[in-house]
C-alpha cells in the first residue's frame, strides 16, 4: 500500500519525511553523472555541464543522484533488470542489506514474492529524453515508496 500523490515533488516529500521517521541505520547512496560524447551537431559547450549540474537533473523514470535507504523500507524498481525473474518496471521490494555496490532485497510483489534478489548499480541513460543532450547516471535503478503518483500506482494491486 502506498499515499498516493500528483506530484514527483510530493511523492519526494512524502517519502523524505516517512524515511525520517522510520527506524534504522541510514545509508546514503550518490550517483555518478558524465556527460555523453557530444554529436558533432551539438552546439553545447562542454563546461556547462559540471557534476552539480548533472546531479542536480531529476527525470521521470531515472533515480535521483541521492538515494536514501534504510533496511525494511519499501522500494520500487525504476527499469526492468531482469523481465524472467519478475524483476520489473514498478515491482516493490523491502530492503534487506545495504551494500556498497549492491543492495539486498525481498520482492512483494507480482508473482515472485518472497524471493530474495540483489539489485547492482546500473548505468543508465535516458532513452527518450527532452534535454538537448545525453548524460548517464550511474546509480541504482531503485526509489523509495512510501508514496507514489496516481499516475505510477495504475496497474500496481
Amino acid at each position: 500500500m502506498a499515499i498516493l500523490a500528483p506530484t514527483l515533488e510530493s511523492v519526494e516529500k512524502v517519502n523524505d519525511l516517512v524515511l525520517t521517521i522510520f527506524l534504522g541505520m541510514e545509508k546514503e547512496y550518490l550517483s555518478s553523472d558524465t556527460k555523453c560524447q557530444a554529436n558533432e551537431n551539438e552546439d553545447v559547450q562542454q563546461e556547462w555541464f559540471t557534476p552539480e549540474f548533472l546531479n542536480d537533473i531529476k527525470y521521470l523514470g531515472l533515480p535521483n543522484h541521492k538515494l536514501t535507504l534504510k533496511p525494511g523500507v519499501t522500494v520500487m524498481l525504476l527499469r526492468n533488470i531482469c523481465q524472467t525473474s519478475g524483476l520489473c518496471n514498478g515491482t516493490r521490494l523491502i530492503v534487506n542489506e545495504l551494500g556498497s555496490n549492491v543492495i539486498g532485497a525481498t520482492v512483494v510483489t507480482d508473482r515472485n514474492i518472497q524471493d530474495k534478489v540483489y539489485i547492482p548499480r546500473m548505468n543508465l541513460i535516458p532513452s527518450d529524453s527532452e534535454l538537448p543532450f545525453k548524460f548517464q547516471r550511474r546509480q541504482f535503478s531503485l526509489t523509495v515508496c512510501f508514496a507514489m503518483t496516481i499516475n505510477k500506482s495504475q496497474g500496481q494491486s
